[in-house]
């Protein structure tokens, strides 16, 4: 289900019956309540008017809808949107069922269902936690880090980063468990931003490497070996980019479990 082409559907119809009450039918009713008062002794009360003259429920329900939807459409479209993680890719950095904000200007303002960008600001940095349509099904919202600009040179080889040739910095912060060694907790630099990352110990992964095309981005998930991104899929163009990831605001993980605010907090 597309929201945001209901969200915009919604909008129209009720600011259109709103328009068509206010330039055709409120008129039409005015004229008859003045005929009215006009064949009467004295003035009409609230409730004879509302009886002579009744506003229909349509339009009714459309002039108290209208503000509400029109508000939601202008904040989610241009200003913040919600998302949930569904998977966890993006472990440690954001958990299965955290609910995240996403900045929806910070790359600049795109129309709404079209996405079409009217007002470039700025282009995604390496490092970000970025939403983006997928872009073998862009009716998928995905999140991932942006790890390689436009132009990069990406190797990703013996569960090492490489960009244009030098090995990202990273620091081991943990092995675990202690005892069965699995997976390893890595504190990473991606250009300006340091973050934790999962290498898998148990999954083996060959050597590759890619240059980022211009207009698209490299994605990786955090976790990096139960990750699906750039290195299966390919790249990201610009005009799939959604928002930048900046705050996570609650964790519910299900139906069956109560919320909790425990990881909320700003998204490194």
């Amino acid at each position: 289900m597309d929201f945001a082409l209901l969200l915009v559907i919604a909008v129209a119809v009720t600011g259109l019956v709103w328009a068509f009450d206010s330039l055709v039918l409120a008129p039409q009713r005015r004229v008859l309540l003045a005929n009215a008062e006009s064949q009467s002794s004295q003035s009409l009360d609230e409730e004879t008017r509302r009886k002579l003259a009744p506003e229909p429920v349509l339009v009714e329900y459309s002039k108290s809808f209208f503000p509400v939807l029109a508000l939601v459409l202008v904040l989610r479209s241009f200003l913040v949107e919600p998302f949930q993680i569904p998977s966890g890719s993006m472990l440690p950095t954001l958990e299965v069922g955290d609910f995240i904000l996403v900045n929806k200007y910070h790359y600049g303002l795109r129309l709404p269902v079209a996405g079409t960008k009217v007002l470039p600001l700025n282009d995604p940095e390496r490092g970000d936690v970025v939403v983006f349509k997928f872009p073998r099904n862009p009716s998928i919202n995905y999140i991932k880090r942006v790890v390689g600009l436009p132009g990069d040179r990406i190797r990703y080889d013996n569960k090492t980063l490489f960009v244009n040739g030098e090995p990202v910095a990273m620091e081991l912060v943990a092995t675990l468990p202690p005892g069965r060694p699995e997976k390893q907790l890595i504190r990473e630099r991606l250009g300006e931003v340091e973050h934790e990352i999962f290498r898998d110990l148990t999954k083996p992964r060959p050597g590759r490497e890619w240059v980022v095309p211009e207009g698209h981005y490299f994605m990786m998930g955090d976790n990096r070996d139960n990750s699906n991104d750039s290195r299966f899929w390919g790249f990201v163009p610009d005009e799939l980019i959604v928002g930048k990831a900046f705050a996570v605001w609650m964790h519910w993980e299900s139906w069956f479990s109560l919320p909790s605010f425990g990881n909320n907090g700003l998204i490194e």
